[in-house]
């Protein structure tokens, strides 16, 4: 399957010069790179892995995207840190974060939907320095979306700047979420209980497959709120996250306390339903070995 208008192409930086233009350029050239791997196999036979169970799936293809922008970083930015997915996976542990300038790649941020070609994967690049997103770059090679942002300078699509929606009532949203890897009866108790609040206040709920691009799906309002409990770990949020948040939209954690980039929990939402939403899941129990919520600020 080839995306309508072909592969997504980086496009030419928009908004005001920044500090983070060069690390920009680097990020939409390396995923660039990678979206083009990924939609030359979209159609080909997927060699699969699983890294715990029938659920939590890796192709040659996760890898070789992840290889790819590590090397284009790399040779740009030598003294850089890097956390990606596949190299987390491989040595079985995520590296601490520092305030050094840190490079988080999710190669094929929903890999399940590429191996059954449904059309919601990307790759997301983000760059932190001192622990806070600061450049983002979200590509969807299959729809031909490309998002990004530099903190400070806004957010864009395919080079045209967004907003998140101005929903203000909760009845009125769309959410997303997903279920994750999971399928112990514990977690799904837990998942549902969530998803069931949700729906008794919300106009209706979607899973989609991917996190980056369910964030940047608030960041264009496609989607009111988005939230995951569980999820696989920064290299999902760190692009999209700040996406977000430069589309004039909140990121915090699900029980409402401060988002953690490392915390393995998200909630994204427009301007205006982020008390809303964090309100309902605050009164909704965690599942056993579920990362716990972020304390409140005194």
């Amino acid at each position: 399957m080839a995306a309508a208008n072909g592969p997504a192409a980086a496009q030419p930086p928009a908004g005001p010069p920044s500090e983070y233009e060069p690390y920009l350029s680097v990020a939409l050239a390396a995923a660039k790179e990678a979206g083009a791997v990924i939609a030359a196999a979209w159609d080909a036979h997927k060699t699969i892995d699983t890294k715990s169970g029938d659920t939590d799936l890796v192709t040659e293809t996760d890898k070789r995207c992840e290889e790819l922008v590590l090397s284009r970083i790399s040779a740009a930015f030598p003294d850089h840190k890097f956390i990606g997915e596949e190299g987390s996976a491989a040595q079985g542990f995520t590296e601490e974060l520092t305030d050094a300038p840190t490079w988080m790649c999710d190669p094929v941020d929903g890999t399940t939907n590429f191996v059954h070609r449904f059309p919601f994967s990307c790759v997301s690049v983000g760059l932190t320095i001192g622990k806070q997103p600061v450049v983002g770059v979200v590509l969807n090679p299959i729809l031909g979306e490309t998002y990004h942002a530099v903190r400070g300078g806004g957010a864009f699509l395919n080079g045209q700047p967004i907003r998140a929606s101005d929903t203000r009532q909760l009845s009125k949203a769309l959410v997303g979420t997903e279920l994750g890897t999971r399928r112990d009866a514990a977690f799904l108790d837990a998942c549902f209980s969530r998803i069931r609040a949700l729906s008794q206040r919300t106009r209706s709920l979607r899973c989609t497959g991917s996190c980056a691009l369910n964030l940047c799906s608030v960041a264009m309002g496609r989607l009111d709120a988005y939230y995951e409990i569980g999820l696989g770990g920064c290299w999902d949020l760190c692009a999209a996250a700040l996406v977000l948040e430069e589309a004039g939209g909140r990121v915090l954690d699900p029980a409402g306390g401060p988002f953690n980039l490392m915390s393995r929990r998200v909630l994204g939402t427009n301007a205006h339903l982020a008390e809303a939403v964090s309100g309902i899941l605050a009164d909704c129990p965690c599942a056993p070995d579920e990362p716990l919520p972020q304390p409140l600020p005194e």
